[in-house]
């Protein structure tokens, strides 16, 4: 199994990132085909995002859901200062945020709900990256918070180091330690998950 904890090619990123701006702006002015390619373009990566920083997949749907509903209400206030991409990570921070808080004053129904097996067992086999993903996933809930939102802020989203500085609040200086400090911790349990000892085990 090769999981790769190096940068994303960010080639194309840049320009990208204009065209959801574009399309966030012309969407506020009322323009509703503008509004659906905002969508679509910035989907996946709000998807991905909710997903590893709530580590419930299968809530990951309804926060991507929620971020975008709050995100067209407040288009009004959106004025292109930074990227839609950047402004759209903050909503979809706080929809976590307010999830995890809603989650932690309402009764629990059952301790013992494997939610990662259930997702893993809903999820076709045999995708190309399916296992990796997983894979990845566990590896990440490993790392400390911080670390763990500045690796994804930058290889997985895709933001600058300084966008992602931005995000945090915080010196991009800390956000580049946070992320070698991820990778480094990354790359050590690869190594241990496809040692032969372990293999064997």
């Amino acid at each position: 199994m090769m999981i790769s904890v190096l940068p994303a090619p960010r080639a194309g990123r840049a320009s990208a990132d204009a065209s959801a701006t574009a399309w966030a702006l012309a969407a506020r002015g009322g323009d509703p085909d503008a509004a659906d390619h905002f969508v679509r373009a910035l989907h996946g990566d709000v998807l991905r995002y909710v997903t590893y920083l709530s580590g419930d997949p299968q809530a990951a749907h309804d926060l991507t859901q929620d971020t975008f509903v709050r995100a067209l209400g407040s288009l009004h206030h959106f004025e292109g200062r930074s990227s839609a991409r950047t402004w759209l990570m903050s909503i979809a921070r706080r929809a976590v945020v307010d999830s995890l808080r809603r989650a932690a004053v309402r009764p629990r129904i059952a301790d013992a709900v494997d939610w990662r097996a259930a997702q893993e067992r809903a999820q076709p086999r045999g995708l190309p990256g399916f296992d990796d993903g997983v894979a990845l996933l566990e590896l990440l809930e490993a790392l400390p918070d911080e670390r763990r939102e500045a690796f994804l802020l930058t290889q997985i989203v895709g933001l600058s180091y300084e966008e992602a500085a931005g995000f945090v609040g915080c010196p991009v200086g800390t956000v580049r330690s946070r992320v070698s400090r991820a990778r480094v911790t990354l790359e050590r349990l690869l190594r241990e998950a496809e040692s032969p000892s372990v293999l064997a085990a």
